[in-house]
């Protein structure tokens, strides 16, 4: 499968721009869930298509969450 000369991907938006939303809270578990894959890893920027600042946000919350115990460090 090659790729079309002179097309590009569709480029990805940042969900958290979408929704207006300005922090990203480590106790909203079902949208956190999204940007981890299913062996239990962060997924990278270019992957999610947030923007740099939710991203960074986004990690922290991640890493909150797996403190609490919302989220799993490992899904085995």
């Amino acid at each position: 499968m090659r790729k079309e000369r002179g097309r590009r991907p569709k480029k990805k938006v940042c969900s958290f721009c979408v929704d207006k939303i300005e922090l990203v809270d480590f106790k909203e578990v079902i949208r956190l869930r999204r940007f981890v894959s299913e062996r239990g890893k962060m997924l990278p920027r270019r992957v999610s298509g947030n923007c740099a600042k939710h991203q960074r946000q986004l990690t922290t919350a991640i890493k909150q969450a797996r403190i609490m115990a919302l989220l799993p460090f490992t899904l085995e």
